[in-house]
């Protein structure tokens, strides 16, 4: 009975820090800000790399850049957040955006008209 008791304890415990997690997110507009901030980071992260159109890529890195100034924001570091935002989302994404655009060959799709 020892072992089963300690396993019930311990999911008791882990049921009321999960409990306690959830009571201070809901009370706390910083941290319902800041899960909400993580999605759209995270989302526009995956499609950075499975986007099938390179401009597309470079826009989500844009808002991932974006995301991450404001992480900085968050934790009260305005110079760090000021710098990524002008470095990062104001000269390297838009180097980028007119490199791809700028070097992007036309690819010409052949019409198949059956008289092959």
């Amino acid at each position: 009975m020892g072992i089963l008791s300690g396993v019930d304890s311990f999911i008791n415990s882990v049921i009321n820090l999960i409990f306690d997690a959830w009571s201070y997110i809901v009370t706390n507009p910083d941290a319902i800000a800041f899960l909400i901030l993580m999605v759209i980071t995270t989302a526009s992260a995956i499609f950075v790399v499975i986007s099938k159109e390179v401009v597309h890529s470079a826009f989500y890195l844009a808002l991932v850049a974006v995301c991450i100034a404001v992480t900085y924001f968050f934790l009260e570091a305005e110079f760090v957040g000021v710098v990524q935002l002008m470095v990062y989302v104001g000269a390297v994404t838009i180097v980028f955006v007119f490199s791809i655009m700028l070097t992007r060959t036309q690819i010409i799709i052949k019409e198949d008209d059956g008289n092959e």
